[in-house]
Formats: structure tokens, sequence, C-alpha cells
């Protein structure tokens, strides 16, 4: 079988396609034949070894964290050949060999039904970022979110981002605000239906927040960017507030007013998957499902690449960050 593999921690370049044994079954799980299969920028940061598990003990790893695809061999009572399933697994793409490949050989725990009129391409991208369950875990469990409450949730383009609105709105939010880099990009997510979102190139994000608010702040932020982006997406918070500190595509450091935590007795928390249980996180996902299945979420896709060009997909998303997932056709 065909598969994305690198061998040695570096640049796009190393997403190197092989020809590879395919998987054996063992029991408990399932062979999948890959459809579609997304990239998440956490993908980019193992391959270049800015991550715990980047030791010479953890080459050569396929990589790919989730995808979609049609079971074509079962060890496992709970699924049979042609279901089409979400595909994800423990460790997959850092400690394990991941999605980035024609089969996949996957516990059935990490498996779900994807629901009928749900196409491979948008199955892909529901799971590609983690956005959804980024966003949902980051208000329900660490922001304590309530309907009514207001959110700021920056780069409309991003995963956690957009996903963060979507899953604000559904949850009963009052107001949700997001922030795009160019007019461009803020004139497509205005036509796709975000109402309020900032064009940086034009205002700061705090002047933006305070426009939108009325002067009053939010009540959430939940910040996927940071960098430059954190120190003002804390000053635009409301008295009490709480920001959730999810990604640091923006940078790893910022410059912040203590003030701002001081005088807002504001809450700030950084999200990681691991304060989580196992059963909070398969929760949140049966809640993000039912929603996915209501067309309350709205997988949105930039671009599609063949999986023989992973390292020019890895780096559109990176790079380029356009307004959506990019997926991979693992099918060449």
């Amino acid at each position: 079988m065909k598969a994305i593999q690198y061998k040695s921690y570096g640049d796009y370049s190393e997403n190197r396609l092989f020809e590879l044994p395919r998987p054996q079954l063992r029991d408990g799980e399932v062979l999948v034949e890959m459809r579609s299969v997304g990239i998440n920028p956490l993908d980019n940061t193992f391959r270049s070894g800015h991550y715990y598990a980047a030791t010479p003990q953890n080459l050569p790893r396929i990589g790919g964290q989730t995808g979609a695809g049609v079971v074509v061999e079962t060890n496992s009572n709970a699924f049979r050949a042609g279901d089409r399933v979400f595909v994800r697994g423990p460790g997959f793409g850092i400690v394990a060999d991941g999605t980035w490949r024609e089969f996949v050989a996957a516990p059935a725990a990490g498996l779900s039904l994807i629901p009928d009129g749900i196409d491979d391409d948008h199955a892909a991208a529901y799971l590609a970022g983690a956005g959804y369950l980024t966003g949902y875990l980051a208000l329900t469990e660490l922001a304590q979110f309530k309907p009514g409450q207001s959110v700021l949730a920056p780069a409309i383009g991003g995963a956690v981002g957009m996903e963060t609105v979507q899953v604000a709105r559904r949850l009963g939010a009052a107001l949700v605000i997001s922030t795009a880099s160019n007019t461009e990009k803020s004139e497509r997510a205005r036509a796709a239906g975000y109402q309020h979102v900032i064009d940086l190139s034009k205002e700061s994000l705090k002047d933006g927040v305070l426009r939108i608010t009325d002067g009053k702040g939010v009540d959430v932020v939940v910040d996927g960017v940071s960098g430059t982006l954190t120190g003002q997406a804390l000053s635009s918070l409301a008295f009490g507030g709480t920001m959730v500190i999810a990604g640091y595509a923006g940078g790893r450091e910022a410059d912040v007013n203590v003030t701002d935590i001081i005088w807002k007795a504001a809450t700030i928390r950084g999200f990681t998957f691991r304060l989580f249980t196992p059963q909070t996180v398969a929760s949140a996902g049966q809640a993000l499902l039912e929603y996915l299945k209501e067309s309350t979420l709205q997988p949105t896709i930039a671009r599609t690449f063949p999986m023989s060009k992973a390292a020019e997909a890895v780096r559109y998303l990176i790079e380029d960050r356009p307004f959506g997932r990019v997926i991979m056709h693992a099918q060449n």
C-alpha cells in the first residue's frame, strides 16, 4: 500500500510517499480503506520535531491523525464490511502510525459511523483540525459557558476559530466574534454567514470587539492563535471573563498587560486534551456528532490534494492559512 511516512524530523519535504506492507488485523481491530484524510497543524509540529515524542526511537512514522474511509475487514462485532467510518486512534500520527495511507488497522473504539448525507471529504474535514472538539470542551468544561454569553474566537479561517464559532452559536451564544487577517478573507467569511468578523487589516482586535459589544467586551475568549493577538484578546474581555488558550499558530510568546487580568478579574485557562477524561471526550464527541447530523455544524474545505502531494498540502495549510480545512485523498 502507499503511505506518507517521514524517516527524519525536518521540513515539509520529509513527508514522502512510500510503498509499505498492508497492516494485519489484531483482535478488536478494523481494517479501513481510507478515502479522505485530514491535515492538522499539529501534524507539522510532530514532523518538524517540536513535540515531546520527537525522539529517534519514534521514527519512522506515518503521519495523520484522522480521516474517513470504508471498512473492508473486521475483527470487531461493532462494524461490518461496507460501513463508512470516521477514523482516529490513540497516538495516531504521533507515537503510532497514522491515517496517511491507503489502509489503516484501527481499534474499533476509535471508529464511528459517518452519518448519511456526509461525503468523505466533509467527514474528513469534520475531524481534521480538532476544532469542533476543542471549541466544545473549551466552552463547556473550561469556560463554563452559559447560553446568552458572548464569545470571541479569533482566526475565522482556522480550525479552532471557525469551528468554535459554530459550536458557540449552537450552544446559544448571544454574540460570536472572530477575526480575519485581510479584507478578502473577512468578506468571504461574512458571505458564508459569519456576521461579526473583525478585519485586522483595518482595525485592531480590541477596537473591533469594543465596537461590536458597545464597549462591554466578551465573556469568553477561545484563543487558538496566541502571539501578538493574545494581549489584545485579553484586553477585550468583559469583567469576570474567561480566556482559554488553545493554540499558538501566531507564536509562542505574548505581550500582555497584567492589569487586564487584575482589573477584569479574568480567568486564564490553558487547553490540552490531557485535562479531560476519556468519558468526557467521548460525551463531547457524541454531542458534536448530533450537531453534525442536524447540519448545525458546517465543515468547510479550502482545498484537496492527492496524497502524493503531502508535502505541498502541509505547506499550504501552514503558510497560506486558508479559509477552511485541507484534505488529502488517500486513493491516488
